[in-house]
Parts: C-alpha cells; structure tokens; sequence
C-alpha cells in the first residue's frame, strides 16, 4: 500500500511560502501547514458554495445570480490554494475562469455540449477513439477545480453524466487490447492526478502490460490549481512506468507560482516529460505580451510550451471565444521575438474525425521561377533559392511559373 506524502510544509518551504497562501491560510482558522500543504485537505476544502465564495470575494451580482441558479452546465469548485491566487479585482484573468457569468446560459452560433464529437466515437465505456492510433481514456469525472470553458463541460462535476466505475476500467483495457493499431494512450478525464497513487499506479501497470502501447500521456492541471498533489510518492510511481510524458493546462503567468514551481521540478526530476496545453481566452491571455511572459515562466521550470488552442465553442462559451484571426496574429508577434522553444502549436480542434488543426501566419508569398518568395517575421519580403520548387512547377506543365503559392 502507498503512502502520500505532502509537501513537507514548514520544513520544505522554510520561509519561501508563498505569500498569497499564507494570505488564504489565515480565513481558516486553527490550520496547520501540513494541512495545507496536504491535497487532501484542498479537495476537503474546497470553495463551492455561495457563502463560501463571498468570504473572499466581493462577488458581482453577475456572478452572485449565476453561482445561485447554477447557470451553465458546471458547478463551481475551486481549492483553496487556486482561491489564493484570485484578485478582489472583477477583471482578474483567473477570476473569470472559475466564477460563472449569466452569459453561459446563452447558447451562441455554432455552439454545442459535445464541440468535439467525442460521443460517437466511444466504443466502450471510457474511450474515445477519434484517431487510428491512439485513444482517450477518461478514467474519472471529477476535477479539484472546475473551469468555466471546460469542453467536457456534460461529463464533470456535479451535474455530470459521467461516473466512473473502476471496474469500468477493464473494459477499455480489453478494448486497447484488442485494437493492435493503438500505440498512444492520453489518460484524461476530468482529472486523473486527483485519483489515489495506488489507482495511479494500477492504470499505468496495466498499460504497460499492453505490449503495442508505447506512449502514455497523463492531461492534468493538478501542478497549476493544485501542486500539493505532486509528491514524492506520485513522482516514483509514475517513475516505474516510463516513458510516460504528461500535459499540463495552464492560462495564465499568475498561476506559475513557487508551489507551482516545485511541483513541475519534481515531475521532471522524475523523467516526466511536460509539455504545456493552454486556451486562448478573451479578456484572460488574449495580449501577446501576457503570453510571452507565461510562454517564458513555463520554459524557466522546464516545461515546454506545446499547445495554444482556440476555444472550443462548448456551448455558453462565447464570451470566451476570439476570432481564429486573433490567435494567428499572436502566433505571429511571437514568432522572431522570442525562441523557438517558447512559441506553441497555435490549433483548432474539429468535431469527430477531424482532429486538430495547427493554424500559423502564411510566410510564403509566391514563386518568382527558381526563386520562393517568403515574408520573415519583420514582414520583410525576402527571395530564396528554391530551384526544387520550380522543377516542381514543370512537372506539372505550368509554363508560365508566375508567383503563387504551390
């Protein structure tokens, strides 16, 4: 049987805590650190009540409506730790993502429960096998804290239809079992790291035992709204099954935080590869400049920036949603102003079959015959040596070769 070890409170941090949990510390009353550095304890604690909220909040009527008639299709949670980060401030990033606004009972052009056609595609009980080669496999509904433009918004919290059987679990290993072309499995969920280390450890033994999975993803955002779940007993688990790569959702540079800190340096001393998932949020990270600045907190404690998804139209979103547009020209103010390592796969996600689409700023501008016309990131125009691509031209019998793009 494992044993959970919490963050190793007042001898771990020293006088390193961080200021805004001591801040939240002292609205509990009699608390200990080991408490609070405990993730038990957050789930235990979690803010999800009216009168919970407004103990630290001074809530808009807005929000205060929308949390009474639980407007939309989530109920709110929010831990302790992640309340500790949330400024009194109505235009806060994180605010905005866990409060609900009376906008989400609107259901706007385009928008549905199920955005990205998962449904259909559920042979048996907790997979979705949109792909020919790997799969999701949603192992728990629950989430610690419950974002507002959750795209599987019909299958978490309380309101949820989703509940997980463990039992539940063996007929999706059956399943990848005997499916041979399935060689990548993104454990998923709501979110798997709030299962216990020994549920942990029994999904990865399992899946290793599958002699055609070779890859295994774990999509958490535990290390951002709840880092006191990376222990040092998780990271040995997760250490006995590699390789096992993990991405982790993070919004905004003001949940990268010394807790934050430490629980991706732990996960990566373990040898777990992090890559990061974000979504492109109006009124939260929509500035180039708030991206740069997470973009590079994330690469200062190792984890590489992977993904800036455009947000899913779950229905209730809209206020959310940029245009597609926007998204690319950030892609671009980011491109040659900061490294390579920095800059994320900007993509839009389609229903069913689809899949992801990565999307970027168009640099080639044409043909001039043995020459490619391509604009850099300065939107200077520049001719490059490319006599492959004029042969190319005809081949395929265009004489004239004039610039356009092929």
């Amino acid at each position: 049987m494992l044993v959970t070890q919490p963050f190793q409170s007042k001898e771990h941090f020293g006088q390193k805590m961080s200021s805004h949990s001591k801040r939240m510390m002292s609205s509990f009353s009699n608390i200990t650190w080991r408490e609070w550095n405990d993730w038990r304890w957050q789930l235990r604690n979690r803010f999800k009540k009216l009168e919970q909220i407004e103990g630290f909040l001074n809530l808009t009527s807005d929000e205060r409506l929308a949390i009474e008639k639980k407007q939309g299709l989530l109920s709110v949670a929010i831990t302790p730790y992640y309340a500790s980060l949330i400024q009194d401030k109505v235009k806060d990033p994180l605010r905005k993502t866990v409060l609900p606004l009376g906008q989400e009972a609107i259901h706007s052009f385009g928008e549905t429960p199920d955005p990205l056609g998962e449904e259909p595609h559920r042979p048996v009980p907790g997979v979705v096998h949109r792909y020919p080669d790997r799969i999701i496999f949603l192992v728990t509904g629950f989430c610690s804290v419950y974002c507002r433009y959750c795209t599987r918004s019909r299958l978490v919290g309380d309101n949820g239809e989703y509940r997980v059987n463990p039992k539940e679990w063996e007929k999706a290993f059956e399943y990848i079992e005997n499916h041979k072309e399935i060689r990548d499995v993104l454990i998923s969920g709501g979110d798997p790291l709030t299962l216990s280390d020994d549920r942990i450890e029994y999904l990865l033994k399992r899946l290793r035992s599958i002699p055609h999975v070779e890859f295994i993803r774990i999509g958490t955002k535990v290390p951002f709204v709840l880092p006191q779940r990376i222990t040092p007993s998780l990271c040995r688990v997760l250490k006995k099954y590699h390789p096992v790569w993990m991405s982790v959702h993070v919004l905004h540079p003001n949940e990268v935080t010394l807790e934050s800190k430490i629980a991706c340096e732990r996960l990566a001393n373990a040898g777990v590869p992090l890559g990061s998932q974000t979504v492109l949020l109006k009124g939260v990270n929509d500035q180039a400049e708030v991206l740069k600045k997470l973009f590079h907190s994330l690469l200062k404690i190792r984890v590489k920036p992977y993904y800036l998804f455009h947000c899913d139209p779950i229905s209730g979103s809209a206020h959310f949603r940029t245009s597609v547009q926007k998204g690319i020209e950030l892609i671009q103010s980011l491109r040659g102003h900061t490294s390579g390592y920095a800059i994320p796969h900007y993509a839009i996600d389609i229903a069913g079959s689809g899949g992801k689409v990565a999307l970027s700023p168009e640099y080639i501008q044409g043909r001039d015959g043995d020459y490619l016309i391509v604009k850099n990131y300065k939107g200077e125009i520049y001719n490059y040596p490319d006599a492959a691509g004029s042969a190319v031209l005809e081949i395929k019998g265009d004489k004239d070769a004039s610039p356009k793009i092929i």
